[in-house]
């Protein structure tokens, strides 16, 4: 409407503007034959005053007039002045005017209104208004709703004419002109129009592309609002909404429901040692087969690396057990990013809402429990929640809770293991072992509480006082030429830090750095390789000796062996359980300590519990021995005082030569007694 009424506006007013003009343009052709008319006119009423000039003299329509108006002649000679060659003249009719300034014009006496020659009266008085800023006004006969008449009026007064002189009215016809500029005007209005149309097209356009970008923007807000980034799916929200609709449903319906909660093992290590961009490209993997399994079901990504399903469909065990079994079988196919083959393992635990009294958080905390159990139950496999995990809950909650108090409280203690020479039985050092000294139930070995430390964070700190008291007391000890060993778990591992914790323990303690063994594991390496080793190479410069634990566990300790060239290798202890019964596990054995000779390393084996294997050992040409058999772990005093515990024979019946110490007495018998075995070593 308002492009509409914008179009006709401008139609009107260019039509006024062209009709005025063109009415000008038409009268100055004859304008000197007009003044001459009108100073002749002067002339003759020049001797008359004005004040008794009876108002306005005009002619009439039928031609009259009375002096000292224009005559019939002076009518036709004017109209004679715009007379076409077909004999019509533009001009129907005259009248004069005389000024304001000496008379009061009386325009109602003018009948071309009443005649209808004329639309509306205000032509008249718009004509007489114009001539006191111009000399020449043509004023086109308009309604104000923009409609036009046959006729139009134009004014005239001579220019530099005395204020006496009269003013000319012309009544002239204005159709033929309209008749003549109307396909001009509709040509314009056309172009007018149809730039208003674009200009409005435009703006439409625009207000569509804003409207357009915020649906979208909105849309995608709402989108984001409910689903992952990353992955596309459903997140936390979403699935703690559809979880509980879920559980109402299932109460009312008096059906069951499950949920497993899904969590991708190793995750950091892909991050660490891949970078980011490939962690992203692998959850992306991992979500689409997540969604090729799980086809049916509700698949959302809860935080990085976990993932929940909720099943509503399929509630009984079996099937849901076979669900997860096809995940696990899902990855073992090969996934290779870059080139780069990615193992994907996963672990999963299931939760079934098997009753009316479940709320999503219970059902969640359920699954979570048994993801727990499944993470620790050796990864890449599932495993179900049982009531039982509550209480294993609720005791690792209590370990949390004493862990920080024991560290607030210091209530840790340093046992050590003596490691033995199999060459002439020296005893060479001690591997640091720690306990918990708890106040209500006693000593608690590192097995229960270490892995909720790891789990919890705390191992920093752990593995800081126990890298700070064993530096402290190994630079205590009488005999200086004992070296101790210390484990520094992969959870407190950090690149960047941990030479710098070395190097403080060192500095504090001031123990010589040759006396001191880092003990790490291939998991270590596997995390972030370039930057382990790199921080391996510090703490070595300062004169430590790195070990690598539990050798022969792993996938890729040789590979690491040819990465960092490591002061000592430890032989896990699977192997040496086995070692004299199975011929294979010699064999490990033997070439494991043939490779400790080609690089020039120290072999130390690992729980030692039989004078069998220590004899088998010796005979392989292994360097360093600890175990049971040769003691368990205590004080460094104790270790001390019964030094050797394995006194020489002179029969020569025993397993390694020593020589006679004045430490402890020799035997009698070929069968001396070993040391009597203690509990396992952690």
């Amino acid at each position: 409407m308002t492009l509409a009424l914008g179009v006709y506006a401008s139609n009107r007013l260019l039509t006024h503007w062209l009709l005025v003009r063109g009415l000008e343009q038409a009268f100055l052709t004859q304008e000197k034959a007009i003044d001459t008319l009108l100073r002749t006119l002067a002339k003759e009423l020049g001797e008359a005053r004005p004040e008794e000039v009876s108002g306005l003299r005009l002619s009439t329509a039928s031609g009259s007039a009375s002096a000292p108006g224009l005559t019939p002649k002076q009518i036709n000679d004017i109209k004679t002045l715009f007379q076409h060659k077909s004999g019509a003249s533009d001009v129907l009719d005259a009248a004069i005017v005389f000024p304001a300034a000496t008379q009061k014009t009386e325009l109602q006496q003018i009948l071309w209104h009443r005649d209808r020659f004329l639309l509306t009266p205000d032509t008249l008085v718009k004509a007489e208004a114009k001539l006191e800023f111009a000399p020449l006004a043509a004023v086109p006969d308009m309604t104000w709703e923009g409609r036009f008449g046959r006729n139009a009026v134009i004014a005239y007064r001579p220019q530099g004419s005395n204020p006496a002189m009269p003013s000319l009215l012309l009544l002239t016809r204005q159709a033929d002109l309209l008749s003549s500029l109307r396909p001009l005007i509709r040509t314009i209005s056309a172009a007018i129009g149809g730039l208003c149309l674009t200009s409005f097209i435009f703006a439409g356009i625009l207000l569509w592309m804003r409207f357009h970008d915020q649906v979208t923007t909105n849309r995608d807000i709402q989108y984001l609002a409910h689903h992952d980034a990353l992955t596309g799916l459903p997140n936390r929200a979403v699935f703690n909404a559809r979880l509980t609709e879920a559980l109402r449903l299932a109460q009312a319906k008096a059906s069951n429901i499950g949920v497993m909660l899904i969590d991708v093992d190793k995750f950091k290590e892909v991050n660490d040692t891949h970078g980011h961009g490939t962690g992203d490209v692998f959850l992306q993997i991992v979500s689409e087969r997540l969604k090729a399994v799980f086809d049916t079901h509700l698949v959302s990504r809860l935080s990085g690396d976990e993932f929940a399903v909720l099943l509503t469909s399929v509630s009984d065990p079996a099937r849901m057990t076979k669900l997860a079994a096809n995940m696990n079988a899902a990855t073992k196919v090969p996934c290779i990013i870059d080139g780069k083959e990615i193992r994907i393992s996963l672990s999963i635990g299931i939760a079934r809402a098997t009753d009316g009294s479940w709320r999503a958080s219970r059902l969640l905390h359920c699954a979570d429990l048994a993801l727990y159990r499944a993470k620790h139950g050796g990864r890449s496999t599932f495993s179900w929640y049982t009531p039982e995990l509550d209480a294993d809950a609720q005791k690792r909650k209590e370990v949390e809770a004493g862990l920080i108090k024991a560290i607030k409280f210091d209530q840790f203690k340093l046992l050590y293991q003596p490691q033995y020479s199999l060459r002439d039985g020296a005893l060479k050092g001690y591997e640091a072992l720690i306990r918990w000294d708890h106040p209500a139930k006693g000593t608690i070995k590192p097995d229960i509480f270490i892995p909720i430390a790891e789990d919890t964070g705390l191992i920093v700190e752990i593995g800081t006082w126990v890298l700070n008291n064993a530096c402290m007391e190994a630079a205590n000890w009488e005999d200086k030429t004992r070296r101790v060993a210390v484990n520094v778990s992969p959870a407190q591992f950090n690149a960047g830090e941990t030479q710098k914790r070395v190097a403080a323990a060192l500095r504090k303690s001031g123990l010589d750095p040759s006396r001191l063994e880092i003990e790490v594991t291939e998991s270590l390496l596997i995390s972030d390789t370039d930057a382990v080793i790199a921080t391996l190479r510090e703490i070595r410069d300062m004169g430590v000796s790195i070990a690598m634990d539990d050798f022969g566990t792993g996938y890729s300790s040789l590979s690491y062996l040819s990465l960092f060239p490591f002061d000592k290798i430890k032989i896990d202890k699977a192997f040496i359980q086995n070692l004299g019964k199975d011929m294979s596990t010699d064999a490990i054995v033997t070439s494991i300590v043939g490779l400790g000779r080609s690089l020039d390393v120290i072999i130390t084996a690992e729980g030692v519990e039989t004078e069998e294997q220590a004899i088998l050992l010796s005979t392989a040409g292994c360097d360093l021995v600890q175990g049971f058999m040769f003691g368990k772990p205590d004080s460094v005093d104790s270790h001390e005082a019964n030094f050797p515990v394995f006194p020489m024979n002179t029969s020569g019946g025993l397993w390694f030569p020593q020589k006679k110490s004045g430490n402890a007495p020799a035997p009698d018998t070929v069968n001396a007694e070993p040391l009597r075995p203690a509990t396992s070593k952690s």
